[in-house]
């Protein structure tokens, strides 16, 4: 119940400000397009209408239809399954592979750290196209590569965070009470290290979201992620930008679904940030 009661007042935090109650209510609006694709939108968003094609907004098609006739809104709304699929998979796989070994690092000797640091300064240095790049190239385009790009990407920030909240509690008093009295490590670090360095880590992978999002949908631009006919906002981007010279709605709208996404999920994530430390809010 205190989690849950603390939890509403960060919330309530959160919704208190402009730009945090527009975020909420943008990631509210694509969670429900996710959530509930089936039930909001109107039509199979693989149904093709070729007699139909390039529509302009009708009561049939609120948002037109693409090149092979079939219904923009559908498929922009069961590409907020993707996008949401992709992104909280890839963010579940990040923060606790990256959790796990910054903990481990805080915790083993010197130089076992250092080799758990070299791992993260070698992926880092890696653009995220060059990566996915040398991944495509071995295992072939798929939601899974971008899933597993997008995870491997983030998940040296999780570990530097953990590293550096454990080293901050690792001689802790209480911590210290817990070994005199023969607590293991493994319960040391779940039952007392790991809910006290969990705050920080929510608030960064609410704002790694929009970050997946442009990612996977980057790719899927490409060619190298999502494949057709599934839907996805980088799909529909590129498939409207093939045609742009018969119509300019499909990129437009696909585009700006994707803005708008992006722009509430990282307006949501700041206003988080500042939420659970004031300190931030005052400073900026």
């Amino acid at each position: 119940m205190n989690a849950l009661r603390e939890a509403l007042v960060v919330l309530r935090r959160v919704c208190v400000t402009f730009a945090g109650g527009t975020g909420f209510i943008i990631v509210l609006a694509v969670l429900a397009f996710a959530l509930f694709a089936p039930w909001i939108a109107p039509q199979d968003p693989d149904r093709l209408d070729v007699l139909h094609r390039f529509a302009g907004p009708s009561a049939e098609h609120w948002l037109g239809s693409d090149q092979l006739g079939r219904d923009l809104f559908s498929r922009i709304v069961f590409g907020a399954s993707v996008a949401m699929a992709v992104a909280l998979t890839a963010i579940a796989i990040a923060l606790s592979t990256g959790t796990l070994l910054g903990v481990l690092a805080a915790f083993l000797p010197p130089r076992s750290e250092r080799l758990i640091l070299i791992l993260f300064d070698v992926i880092l240095s890696f653009p995220n196209l060059v990566l996915a790049l040398a991944i495509v190239a071995v295992f072939g385009p798929s939601t899974t590569i971008v899933v597993a790009v997008a995870a491997i990407t983030l998940a040296p920030n999780f570990g530097r965070v953990a590293r550096a909240q454990t080293l901050t509690l690792r001689n802790a008093p209480f911590l210290e009470a817990e070994r005199i009295l023969g607590a293991s490590g493994w319960r040391i670090v779940v039952h007392h290290v790991l809910p006290n360095i969990l705050g920080p880590l929510i608030v960064l992978a609410s704002m790694d979201i929009p970050i997946v999002i442009t990612i996977e949908a980057g790719l899927s631009f490409l060619g190298l992620g999502v494949r057709p006919p599934l839907a996805s906002w980088g799909v529909l981007i590129q498939d409207g930008y093939q045609f742009l010279s018969d119509s300019w709605i499909p990129v437009v709208v696909s585009s700006l679904t994707l803005a708008i996404a992006t722009l509430g999920f990282t307006l949501f994530g700041e206003s988080l940030r500042d939420a659970v430390d004031p300190r931030i809010g005052r400073e900026r």
